[in-house]
Parts: structure tokens; sequence; C-alpha cells
């Protein structure tokens, strides 16, 4: 149950190791540029003591042997410029990366305490509803309760808008997007519906930008979205299936056991799942290999 709850946090770990290998690369790259700039600065003092015992800049074959020693200290100068540039640039780019890292740890720690005070009311035995509904304040659109990869109920086909869409139009076009599998376009609606803020669709939204990212089999932005979807209602009438989308999505990024982990929760919060949820809930349980 730990390790659901710990996935489940925004996916956001997913994304660290890779945050941190990326800086490492970078900052090794860093050192080796710095230590040519070292080099070329030895030769040039070298060079402008009169020393001659440099070594020569490589030249392409067929190029002069030699050439004047001014033009030799102008060559290495240009190259002493364009490594420093490139270690600025790098730099920068590792900070970046560094900042980036900070914030995604900064993140994960807010989220332990949500998860930590989750974890208590799971363990201390609070009960379950019988049922995978629960009360929810507005009634479902019709194609909420569809799978990312399957068909829908019918809808108009989207049009180009002359205006701005309202949050309902574009869950509605976007709904029907994703029941005829166009999945870039029912992406755009989503994110124009989460672009409206105050909306009281935005629940809806974020499931249907899960969907769409599950869709284009973009597994860990879809992984995100559908954590983020649970955590921000996990007694809502959907809740299972973000949990589901959730597993499925940890599923194909190879995370088996945490996707074990979160289609158990589903089970244990909704014993009476049917239809095609359950039958996506029993297909990502058979890819991930649970028991």
């Amino acid at each position: 149950m730990r390790r659901v709850l710990a996935a489940l946090l925004l996916a956001t770990p997913l994304l660290l190791p890779g945050a941190r290998a990326w800086a490492q690369a970078e900052s090794r790259e860093g050192i080796y540029l710095q230590n040519q700039i070292l080099q070329l600065r030895q030769e040039l003092d070298q060079l402008r003591r009169g020393g001659g015992a440099a070594a020569p800049v490589p030249v392409p074959r067929g190029a002069a042997p030699a050439a004047p020693q001014g033009e030799l200290v102008g060559a290495l100068l240009d190259r002493v410029s364009t490594l420093e540039e490139e270690t600025r640039r790098l730099r920068g780019r590792l900070d970046q990366a560094e900042y980036q890292n900070r914030t995604l740890a900064q993140q994960v720690e807010k989220l332990q305490g949500d998860l930590d005070y989750r974890l208590q009311q799971v363990e201390g035995g609070t009960p379950r509803a019988a049922a995978p509904a629960a009360p929810a304040p507005r009634a479902p659109s019709p194609g909420q309760s569809l799978p990312p990869v399957a068909g829908g109920a019918a809808a108009a086909p989207a049009t180009t808008p002359a205006v701005a869409r309202t949050p309902e139009r574009a869950l509605a076009e976007g709904q029907a997007a994703l029941a005829r599998r166009d999945y870039a376009a029912a992406e755009v609606a989503a994110k124009e519906a989460l672009a409206a803020r105050g909306s009281p669709r935005a629940y809806d939204a974020r499931l249907l930008l899960a969907d769409a990212e599950y869709g284009q089999r973009n597994w860990q932005d879809a992984a995100v979205a559908y954590g983020e979807a649970y955590k921000a209602n996990q007694k809502g009438s959907r809740a299972a299936e973000a949990l589901v989308g959730f597993g499925s999505s940890l599923a194909n990024l190879n995370q088996k056991r945490e996707a074990c982990d979160a289609f158990a929760l589903v089970q244990s919060e909704h014993p009476q799942l049917r239809g095609a949820l359950k039958e996506r809930l029993e297909a990502g349980r058979q890819r991930a290999g649970c028991r």
C-alpha cells in the first residue's frame, strides 16, 4: 500500500533519476572543457615567453606546414574563447538542471505529507464505500467512463471555432475527438479547458488530458495526469478510472510493482468494479504480471 501511495504522488519520482543523470553528464562535459582551456592557456603562456615548445594547433592534411608565431597565438586565443563560451553555456544548462531537480525534490517532499495523511486514513480502518460511485456535486458528462483506447459515445465532429471555446464546449469536443481516436485534438481541448481558471469541469478536463496522453503512448505524462486527477478527488465517481489509468501507465513504464499496487488499491476501494473499466483493470494486471 505504501508503494502505490508513494508512486501516486504525481509520478514525479519517475522524472528525478533522468534529471540527475543529465546534470551529471553536463558537469562532466564542463570539466572536460575547463581542462582543455587550462591546457591552451599553458600553451599560450609558453608561446608568449618565447619557449616555442607548445603543441601545435591541429591542421588538416595538405595545409601549410607551419604558420607564423603570431598566427599560432591568434588561433590558440580563438580556441580559448570558443571553449570558454561553450563552458559558460554548459554551466547555464547545468544550473537549470540543478534548479529543476531541486524543484522536483521539493514537490515530492510536499506530496509525501499528503500521502502520509492518506496512509493514516487507509491503515486506520476508514470505512470504504461498497460501490465505486461516491457522492459528487455534478453529473458525469457523456463519455466520461471511456477507457483511453476504446471508442465512446457519439458526438458531433469537432470544428475549428471562430472564437475561444467555453470549457464545456472544449470538453464536449475533446471527448468526441477521444472517441474517434484523435488524441492530439483531445489533448488540445483538455488543455484549453484546464486553462479556464475556476471551471467546475477541471477534474474532467484533467482526466481527458490523461486519456489523450495515454492514447498517444506518452506513458509518463499520462501517469502524472492520472495521479493528479486521483489526488484531486480520491472519493469521486471517477477515482477508480484515474487509478486504473495510473496503474496502466506505470505498467507501460515497466514500473510493474507499483502498477500492481495501484491495481490492488482499485480492487480494495472499488470491489464492485465492472464493465469496460473492469476489463481494462484486468488487462493492466496481466500486462504487469500481477498475482
